[in-house]
């Protein structure tokens, strides 16, 4: 039987992708002949191929994306071709501008469907995007696949730094938004209580490049690490702590147990999924470290049991 091409249109960060992988999963078992490809910010694209079912993945900023919100029936010939290579479209982008809905069912061969990218309802964004496609809200199935190379990757980078696999927590002090970090000293004052039980490894990503001489006195720091490697050493860490942020959510779709701190946002929408404990204060810089410390200290103790 001839495999189809699908598309999946989603302009949302890594935490947004993620929360929108259960229902992936569905429109993947849903239509199984049709072999999905993905069109989201670059990076993601890039990610999602081999690791969320995605066979292909296609930049959001593509100009025959932009050409769509043009005066109808003006699509260049070129936004008409590449749209007409697929056989069903999923948008969960734009779908509340009618010109960019029309342009798009004009230059698409086959089905469009259109959903909110942010979905509206109770409970978590996951469940409203399962709901917006009308599946099930208990399917909620977050799991993504490693390649050999994330693998391979992940393993040079921790033997670089003397860490073993399973023996070493991962910490994330950084987040999309600096209203959602909790203080950075409180970060290093933890990841120093830390190491005397397990050796810790501090991420830090480009907007968090700052706060390198803050931990390198005292733990291993790794930076600028593309997301699939990242998510290969989250799945061979301990634990995790960090931020409401993508690479938390990420780390839990990896399969690594965390503990995840909220500020503003509200962790029964927007926790991420997995073995996950959250802690929530709106004034974070007033959560005590002790608070945090007590929850790292359970989960470390419970992976040395299993890990003994």
């Amino acid at each position: 039987m001839k495999r189809q091409r699908g598309l999946i249109i989603f302009p949302g960060a890594l935490g947004d992708l993620l929360c929108l992988l259960p229902a992936m999963h569905v429109l993947q078992q849903r239509y199984p002949t049709i072999e999905f490809e993905v069109m989201a910010r670059p990076e993601l694209a890039r990610f999602a191929e081999r690791r969320m079912g995605i066979v292909a993945g296609h930049s959001i900023d593509r100009r025959e994306v932009a050409s769509l919100f043009s005066e109808p029936g003006n699509e260049p010939q070129l936004t008409t071709q590449f749209f007409a290579n697929f056989d069903s479209i999923d948008c969960f982008f734009a779908s509340d501008n009618e010109r960019f809905r029309s342009s798009l069912r004009r230059a698409a061969r086959g089905e469009v469907r259109f959903y909110p990218f942010r979905p509206a309802g109770e409970g978590h964004v996951a469940e409203c995007y399962l709901r917006a496609i009308g599946a099930d809200t208990r399917s909620l199935n977050n799991f993504i696949e490693l390649t050999a190379e994330d693998q391979h990757l992940a393993e040079q980078r921790l033997s670089s730094v003397g860490l073993e696999p399973h023996n070493f927590v991962l910490v994330f002090p950084g987040s999309g938004s600096a209203r959602k970090n909790w203080p950075a000293q409180n970060f290093v004052q933890l990841a120093e209580w830390i190491e005397p039980l397990i050796r810790v490894l501090v991420v830090l990503g480009p907007a968090e490049s700052r706060l390198a001489p803050l931990f390198e006195q005292s733990v291993s720091i790794a930076s600028n690490i593309e997301l699939g490697e990242l998510a290969a050493i989250a799945h061979l860490a301990r634990c995790f702590v960090g931020n409401d942020s993508g690479v938390s959510h990420l780390a839990a779709a990896a399969g690594a147990p965390g503990v995840v701190i909220f500020g503003p946002t509200d962790p029964e929408r927007w926790r991420p999924l997995g073995e996950i404990k959250t802690i929530r204060n709106e004034r974070l810089e007033t959560l005590p470290l002790n608070q945090v410390w007590a929850e790292m200290a359970a989960l470390i103790a419970v992976g040395h049991r299993e890990n003994a």
